[in-house]
């Protein structure tokens, strides 16, 4: 019989999204039974990586104005994402910049005392809120000391989620590993709320922690709800080499340069208004531009890269409010950026797709909804601007939180509970991955299929690379790699490293088959063959749901409310 727990509220994550999400739940009902469920101990989520900065519009006395910041979302969406979800993000943020104030929040202050805002990248005003340059970190600290104040909401560090167990009409609960004892769990709930961030491992050069793997929208996928724009993966400009560690916006919200090998400021050439804060898919592109051009510079790996110069900010400014990215420089590529520039290139660095979910992050199975990273709601569209993500994460967080705990508390689950699910997805993991056999190393197998991506798949793309891309996944997925060498039933990561693999190459798929179908170019998705954007053809989201021989496309009309889709230019 499997070992089995019972939760009001399951809350998979503990990021951003989710923990927001467990205090506002908490603070819903203090008779809730909540549990929160990650495979990281809380502060190891990918939260804390975030550097530069929140967006919110915090002082219209200043010219700033909620307007504006709509506007400037669904612009550099390049006119994808839905305007009733980006204009709800932009009213509710401000708020919420206050809210965390109040639990403690050390926010970056101005000479007057007021918080402190920075430029980034597609913004008309400076409304990236911070935190020196660990606002992420800061952030996660302040909601994991106001979690720990609720009596009612329980952590379960170090837990693998494996699947959803619904009854076709409702959700009804997990299957989990409890990684320290290797048990298998049983975890029954009334509602669930996924917020397991992004898939951005599927890249082997990316700014993702090694855990930041596609499990749980793997596991939606599986249970048979949408993933939806998939295709929209982000390229940061600013990877620091040879590692991919994120070199924060803010480093050029705080005035750096990009040069290429002449010594230009060649951004300008690209968008003269807003030189290196344009958004993030227009200055990846001027970078690979440059580089297939012949002005580029050639790291010591040899890899082709750009310098970003943060010499004439000066030391002292660096220290204040790019201390971590120093740190980062010196560390990892032995640069201090107040003497010399930095090596960077275009990284993996977020998912504008994810689980589908409409306004309220609900998705189409009854008792589950989605927020953060690993959730689509449609906010980003094509290319989401800096700062807004940990903004979605908060606010989602905080409406899954309510909506699902008042849901929880009012359910009446009358059907039996599913148990031939469960044996079916313990024979899957156990008979199908730990038990299985092969003669092919499932971690050469992970690093052919990130590099697949990353060759196919990058800045620019090709008809001819991504179906070659898709044909050499499916052919490496054939191969006999599901076999855990190590049998050890504690902290086996032997384990959990190839059920990891095997949702990469799920949702892999689903951003290749994606990108091959939309003909166009729009936002982070840029087609050589189709350099064009086309409203008449690709004006819609995309959703992929799963099936055993290859995923089930659909399309999805995009909320129009305010902005008709114009030319994008900066």
């Amino acid at each position: 019989m499997v070992d089995s727990i019972e939760y009001d509220l399951i809350i998979v994550g503990s990021g951003l999204a989710g923990l927001r999400a467990a205090i506002e739940a908490a603070k819903t009902s203090q008779t809730l039974k909540i549990g929160v469920i990650s495979k990281v101990q809380v502060m190891r989520s990918h939260s804390v990586s975030a550097e530069g900065g929140t967006a919110a519009v915090l002082f219209e006395e200043d010219g700033d104005s909620i307007e504006s910041h709509i506007y400037d979302t669904v612009k550099g969406s390049d006119f994808l994402a839905d305007q009733d979800v980006a204009e709800r993000l932009c009213k509710e943020m401000p708020k919420e910049v206050y809210q965390l104030e109040h639990w403690g929040m050390p926010w970056s202050r101005r000479k007057d005392g007021r918080i402190g805002q920075r430029n980034f990248g597609g913004y008309s005003f400076p409304r990236a809120t911070y935190a020196s340059d660990k606002v992420g970190f800061f952030e996660m600290q302040t909601l994991y000391d106001t979690c720990l104040k609720s009596d009612n909401i329980s952590f379960l560090n170090e837990w693998f989620v494996t699947a959803i167990i619904h009854d076709g009409q409702q959700f009804m609960g997990v299957t989990a590993i409890e990684l320290s004892s290797g048990t298998f769990y049983t975890i029954r709930a009334k509602a669930l709320i996924i917020a397991t961030g992004g898939a951005g491992r599927i890249y082997s050069f990316s700014t993702y922690a090694l855990s930041s793997t596609p499990d749980g929208i793997d596991m939606a996928y599986r249970a048979g709800l949408a993933l939806k724009d998939m295709e929209f993966v982000q390229f940061h400009p600013t990877g620091i080499l040879p590692s991919g560690i994120l070199i924060t916006e803010g480093a050029r919200g705080e005035g750096g340069y990009l040069l290429n090998s002449n010594n230009e400021r060649f951004m300008k050439n690209y968008a003269p208004s807003k030189m290196e804060l344009a958004p993030r898919d227009i200055v990846s592109r001027a970078i690979m531009s440059e580089i297939r051009d012949g002005r580029g510079f050639k790291h010591e790996t040899g890899v082709d890269c750009m310098k970003l110069d943060l010499r004439h900010i000066g030391d002292a400014v660096i220290r204040e409010k790019l201390g971590a990215i120093r740190e980062i420089s010196i560390k990892f590529s032995g640069i201090d950026p107040s003497q010399e520039p930095i090596d960077i290139r275009p990284v993996c660095h977020y998912m504008m797709g994810g689980i589908h979910t409409n306004i309220d992050g609900a998705t189409e199975l009854k008792g589950v909804w989605a927020a953060g990273e690993a959730a689509c709601n449609s906010v980003h569209g094509a290319n989401r601007l800096g700062a807004n993500s940990t903004s979605e994460c908060i606010v989602w967080g905080k409406i899954t939180g309510k909506i699902a705990a008042e849901y929880a508390l009012n359910s009446n689950h009358t059907s039996q509970f599913p148990h031939h699910l469960v044996t079916l997805e313990e024979k899957r993991i156990y008979d199908g991955v730990f038990r299985g056999q092969g003669d092919y190393n499932p971690y050469e197998v992970r690093q052919e299929l990130t590099d697949i991506m990353n060759d196919k798949a990058y800045v620019y793309k090709t008809e001819t690379d991504l179906v070659e891309g898709l044909k050499r996944l499916r052919e490496i997925r054939a191969r006999t790699w599901k076999h855990v060498d190590d049998k050890a039933k504690e902290y086996n990561t032997n384990f959990s490293n190839v059920m990891e693999l095997d949702s990469m190459f799920r949702v892999a798929e689903v951003v290749l088959l994606g990108a091959i179908n939309r003909r166009e170019s729009r936002g982070s998705h840029s087609r050589i063959d189709y350099p064009n954007r086309d409203d008449a053809n690709f004006l819609h989201h995309t959703l992929a749901y799963y099936d055993p021989k290859e995923p089930i496309m659909k399309k999805h009309p995009v909320t129009i409310t305010r902005y008709q889709p114009v030319e994008r230019k900066y």
